[in-house]
């Protein structure tokens, strides 16, 4: 994991947001932003880059890789320092809440000298805001959901975050002294959305060598607690890692007790208990004699307790014991079952890579097909026209073939207006190889106009998929209120896929949303959302919620053959292409 890529995309960031809050040009900030994004999803250490190089990350100009330089060389960047100057401290920290832009957190802060989070809360409890525009009720109801939602998700970060510093700690401890084995556990091993601390877990004879690694891993700000079976690290970035050291020969008892959750553990400990056994990280034991009956693998533990294996994703007590008492726990869907990719983004739009380079990525993974879904003219930021459509389906169409075995789909990502409606009249949807269609906007509308917006782009028999459902952006915006019982019973009735929107701050559906849905005989696609080549990756995320709800690769319409999926989309009802 290359940081100094994390660092300055949040420097660029924070510069975007300076700007929007002066008043800046919005053409500027959106570059900024841009910028942000190419180099966070960079494959590349981008401190090893000379400037001339960071000119060749998309969306980096000589203006912005000149500021970065400067960043990598110095620590600071003048510009944005003296920008930093004028504006109020508090300013910024209203800025994160969710809902709350640049233009009202300064309002608040030049009108009633709220200049933090604290502040802002007590003034809307004292109904202190009135008379202030753009602050009515409503307005002031969905900032204290957001202050709520902001607060639920201090201290725990995305799912992608974790993995790269679970990855690169499990990498470097592999090769300590003495290490026979290492693997992260904990919420992060079960795929959670969030992730508090981090649980590393490792066996060997010795631990001494490997705590000291751990110690002195690059990641390293602080050692909290060194131990000889446990110790605690914090990162630069504030985030907490815990490592435990097991014996060998205990290592599944340990994987499986470490892996949790705690629910899940209880129910594995009652069964335990009813045969006569103990169970611990150490192993599964005779209650009364103290012999260990097993503790080499997951895999053995369970199989003592008279269960097969369960895959760590289930493992939150919601059923999944007594289907596995049954012997019917689901074949759950793995990255492996994924033939391809059905919501991406090129530069056509609003992502960072071109065509080609998508393409070439996704052929690299292996895929059988692949799809570019850029976004449709609703969404005006990206100034689509019917001509640029076209003209990318041309490329779309070079393309496809040039690359053994992967066949191109040429999409769009359509937009879900307030009444249903989306871009584009049937005529020219009917050209597409496939539609998703998204909600966008108007996030505020009550629930029976969600419920209904929803249910009329379901029935659009153009419209295959239907993207991010509930639009919630994890930590930062909740998501619609819509029925969406009536909503996953209207797609099974047209025959409208729902996607598990792999993006680390998305995973849209969730896992709960999925277990309901798939009650109604829905069908799912497990997309990336890619806007860049590195992003392509994210759809491993899908994956894991998708687990988390039970899924199994027939449920999932991009683990079918090409043919299937082709059917799928002209199903009756839907327009021959």
């Amino acid at each position: 994991m290359a940081r100094p890529n994390e660092e300055v995309e949040a420097l660029l960031r924070e510069y975007a947001d300076l700007i929007a809050i002066t008043g800046g040009d919005a053409f500027k900030q959106r570059a900024y932003e841009r910028a942000a994004r190419a180099i966070g999803g960079h494959p590349e250490d981008i401190s090893r880059l000379e400037p001339a190089d960071l000119r060749e990350i998309p969306g980096v100009g000589k203006s912005i890789a000149d500021k970065v330089d400067e960043y990598l060389h110095t620590g600071h960047v003048s510009v944005i320092d003296e920008r930093r100057a004028t504006i109020p401290p508090g300013v910024r920290e209203l800025m994160s809440i969710p809902t709350l832009g640049p233009k009202k957190a300064m309002s608040l802060y030049e009108d009633r000298g709220i200049a933090s989070v604290d502040d802002l809360v007590a003034a809307i409890r004292r109904d202190e805001l009135q008379g202030l525009k753009g602050f009515g009720p409503k307005t002031q109801e969905n900032i204290l959901h957001g202050v709520e939602l902001a607060r639920q998700a201090g201290g725990r970060i995305l799912l992608d975050a974790a993995s790269s510093l679970a990855e690169e700690a499990v990498g470097e401890l592999a090769g300590a002294e003495g290490c026979e084995r290492v693997a992260f556990a904990g919420s992060l091993r079960r795929m959670k959305e969030t992730i508090g601390d981090i649980d590393i877990l490792a066996a060997a004879t010795d631990p001494d060598p490997v705590m000291d690694a751990f110690t002195a891993l690059p990641l390293v700000a602080e050692v909290v607690m060194h131990g000889s079976k446990k110790t605690t690290v914090r990162t630069t970035a504030g985030f907490q890692l815990d490592l435990r050291v097991l014996p060998p020969d205990s290592w599944g008892a340990g994987l499986q007790y470490f892996t949790g959750s705690q629910a899940h553990n209880i129910r594995t400990r009652e069964i335990a208990l009813r045969k006569g056994l103990k169970l611990s990280e150490y192993g599964l034991f005779d209650a009364k004699t103290g012999k260990k009956r097993a503790a080499r693998t997951e895999e053995d533990v369970y199989h003592r307790l008279g269960l097969p294996w369960i895959p760590p994703t289930l493992r939150e007590d919601r059923g999944e014991v007594a289907a596995a008492q049954r012997d019917e726990l689901p074949g759950l869907v793995t990255l492996e079952d994924i033939r391809g990719d059905l919501h991406t983004h090129t530069d056509l739009t609003d992502g960072l890579a071109s065509l080609a380079q998508m393409v070439e990525t996704a052929a690299a993974r292996g895929y059988s097909y692949y799809a570019v879904t850029d976004h449709a003219p609703e969404l005006r930021m990206q100034q689509m026209t019917e001509e640029k459509m076209l003209a990318q389906r041309e490329e779309v169409r070079t393309l496809d073939g040039k690359h053994r075995k992967l066949r191109l789909l040429h999409g769009t990502e359509l937009n879900i207006d307030p009444d249903g409606n989306v871009d584009w009249p049937g005529e020219f949807l009917a050209g597409f190889d496939l539609c998703v269609a998204s909600i966008h906007s108007h996030f505020g509308l009550d629930r029976a106009a969600q419920t209904r917006r929803l249910i009329r782009a379901c029935e659009n028999p153009h419209v295959n998929v239907i993207g991010h459902p509930t639009t919630r952006k994890i930590g930062s915006r909740a998501g619609i209120d819509a029925d969406l019982d009536e909503v996953f019973a209207a797609c099974a009735r047209t025959g409208t896929a729902l996607e598990v929107n792999g993006h680390p701050n998305r995973l849209d559906l969730r896992d709960e949303h999925i277990l309901l849905a798939r009650r109604h005989g829905v069908k799912f696609a497990i997309d990336s959302d890619a806007h860049t080549t590195g992003e392509l990756g994210h759809i491993r995320y899908g994956v894991g919620t998708a687990q988390r709800g039970w899924l199994t690769a027939d449920e999932v319409i991009n683990t079918w053959p090409l043919g299937r999926l082709r059917r799928f989309f002209r199903a009756p009802g839907r327009p021959g292409r």
